[in-house]
């Protein structure tokens, strides 16, 4: 049988020649693996570790060579930052299965030439410790220390300032507690607090947002649980509670949410709503508006109907609805604690995003009827993304003005930028624009 070690190898290399999310890399492989939960949470911390880690555990390995880094073998590469992501950030895995299963690996995937050289940076590693640049060079200490790249730090400094970006890093190395949203429809928060006590899972009341529950940093899968399968509940982080109530939805109105797969949204403005009215969910592809009728059929929600729509199209019938949601694609950079390979993306990969994300809300405003509400988001921290796309919708829409109907911390004045260390949420953006008239 594999071991621990050599699943998270695997998956690593994986991720590193694909591209693939970790977090769904991580439970498409465990999810049929024979390994003890201990070792599977092993795992993904290993795998987790050496990938929100790995500037940082490169900048180790780098120092102990006698060649650059870019010239080892992705497997030795690989096999490295796992040896040396234990020694430093594993307190409870000893120095010698650090080193001596680092030099299995490499005898167990064909790299037994490079056994010796693992074995004697690995052992450097752990005699030297923790290595991190002069702090004179702040960019440059910052990046190795919270292993981010320089361009993303120095666009959160300009952005957001410098106090705010260092706990913006601190807070992306931070481990994310699981939010729930009570389903309303059928549950209470009191009760299902309760409920969830009864199958082993410490759960309490969110002091931030109505109905919701926080049951921590979760050791077991949400979906195995017997109040998941009663549909009491959707995972929802704070923020995107946040969102829906500052699209504040009330019963027997019509609503449209434009990007809205896997759904979360909208089930928690069908909450709000008392599974009255209509709420329109698109999605451009029909596998994933499946995964909104899935989850609304769990939760007991009917008065969601999807549609396999384009949202940068208009559909004149749709005219006339209360509220809207454009929750647009973006890059992300705002859920890196959970998605830590995004932000090892070049920031031009993203520039196609806001004339994308423009036309979604342009779009999506045709259809507010006067004295309606229209709501962006999105869960990055780019201002191009987020303060300049609803700055340039304001200047050529003159009849829509923003908004503030929520009590909240932003690192910004105009519209809402939620952070971890300010909202206790993923970093989020939340704009509100009320068309004018009745």
């Amino acid at each position: 049988m594999k071991s621990a070690r050599q699943y998270a190898f695997e998956i690593l290399m994986k991720i590193e020649k694909e591209g693939a999310f970790s977090n769904l890399a991580v439970d498409g492989a465990l999810a049929s693996s024979s390994l003890s939960a201990k070792d599977k949470a092993f795992v993904s911390a290993l795998i987790y570790g050496c990938t929100e880690r790995k500037l940082t555990l490169d900048y180790q390995i780098e120092k102990y060579l006698s060649k650059p880094l870019n010239k080892l073998k992705a497997p030795v590469h690989m096999i490295l930052r796992l040896g040396t992501y234990q020694l430093l950030f594993m307190d409870k895995v000893p120095v010698s299965a650090a080193v001596n299963e680092s030099v299995r690996l490499a005898k167990d995937n064909r790299c037994e030439y490079a056994s010796g050289l693992v074995n004697a940076v690995l052992r450097k590693v752990s005699a030297n410790g923790l290595i991190l640049p002069a702090e004179s060079n702040k960019t440059e200490y910052m990046s190795i220390k919270f292993s981010c790249p320089p361009q993303l730090i120095s666009m959160w400094n300009k952005a957001y300032g410098e106090e705010n970006t260092e706990k913006l890093l601190e807070a992306s190395l931070e481990k994310t507690e699981t939010v729930l949203r009570v389903n309303t429809l059928k549950t209470n928060t009191a009760e299902l607090i309760d409920l969830l006590e009864k199958e082993g899972v410490s759960a309490e009341k969110c002091g931030f947002v109505e109905n919701a529950v926080s049951v921590g940093k979760l050791g077991c899968d949400i979906e195995s649980l017997d109040a998941y399968k009663k549909g009491l509940f959707h995972a929802q982080d704070i923020a995107s509670q946040y969102c829906i109530t500052a699209l504040d939805p009330k019963k027997n109105e019509k609503i449209l949410d434009l990007c809205s797969a896997p759904g979360g949204k909208a089930f928690t403005a069908a909450e709000y709503t008392e599974n009255t009215g209509s709420i329109l969910a698109f999605d451009v592809y029909p596998s994933r508006t499946e995964l909104i009728d899935k989850g609304a059929q769990r939760l007991g929600i009917e008065n969601i109907t999807t549609c396999v729509a384009d949202a940068t199209r208009f559909y004149p019938n749709l005219q006339g609805a209360d509220r809207v949601l454009c929750d647009v694609p973006c890059s992300g950079l705002g859920v890196i604690r959970r998605k830590p390979e995004i932000k090892y993306k070049a920031l031009d990969d993203f520039k196609a995003l806001p004339d994308i994300q423009y036309k979604i809300l342009c779009n999506g405003a045709q259809y507010v009827k006067k004295g309606g509400r229209l709501v962006y988001s999105t869960c990055t921290l780019n201002k191009k993304e987020n303060d300049k796309v609803c700055d340039l919708f304001l200047k050529e829409h003159p009849d829509f003005r923003s908004i503030k109907p929520l009590d909240i911390p932003s690192v910004t004045d105009k519209y809402y930028t939620l952070t971890p260390h300010k909202n206790g949420c993923d970093g989020f953006f939340i704009a509100v624009f009320e068309r004018n008239g009745i």
